[in-house]
């Protein structure tokens, strides 16, 4: 997108985080904001990157709202009650985007399409390119990679089994959020 006017070291900088597997644990198609469970350790990586001064984005494909499982008022109650629990840890989203299409859809929202992350940038004024994507499949790695930021496997979620496969190529390969966060640290 070249509606980006804004000289890039003007703008704030951005985490793209991945939901399910990289800041909650994973379930099988999450349909009740009481599943909702914080991966150990995830709060604590995602406060270091807010005391960076970088802005938290969540881009998650939800297929459930397509395939009939729950509708949007549901998905909204489960963003409320994740945006609930990580405010009590100190952290905070600037917004969290979502993608209710299956597969066979094939529309430019679903990662790794880049329609959500260029959506974000427009409406949130920051440089996709010198963001930080983090997640733990591979859809979440060729979303980064197709706007050249740099990319962060998880090895939580599917992270552990995406890197023993070796099925897609992260800038780095980290244990979990904490990690990523230092190595940030390092990068900014």
């Amino acid at each position: 997108m070249s509606a980006l006017l804004i000289p890039s070291r003007q703008r704030r900088r951005y985490v793209v985080l991945d939901r399910d597997g990289t800041i909650i644990v994973e379930r099988h198609y999450l349909s009740d904001p009481q599943q909702i469970k914080l991966i150990p350790g995830a709060t604590v990586g995602l406060r270091e990157m807010m005391g960076m001064g970088l802005g938290l984005v969540v881009i998650t494909n939800q297929s459930a709202i397509g395939r009939g499982f729950f509708d949007r008022m549901r998905l909204d109650l489960i963003h409320r009650h994740l945006r609930e629990m990580l405010a009590h840890e100190g952290v905070q989203l600037t917004a969290i985007y979502f993608c209710p299409h299956v597969p066979e859809d094939n529309c430019p929202c679903r990662k790794p399409r880049l329609g959500l992350l260029e959506q974000a940038a427009r409406e949130l004024t920051f440089d996709p390119r010198i963001s930080f994507v983090i997640g733990d499949k591979p859809c979440d790695i060729e979303l980064g990679r197709g706007v050249g930021a740099t990319t962060f496997l998880v090895r939580t979620g599917y992270g552990t089994q995406v890197d023993a496969e070796g099925v897609t190529t992260p800038d780095y390969i980290v244990d979990g959020l904490g990690d990523a966060a230092r190595v940030i640290q390092h990068l900014l």
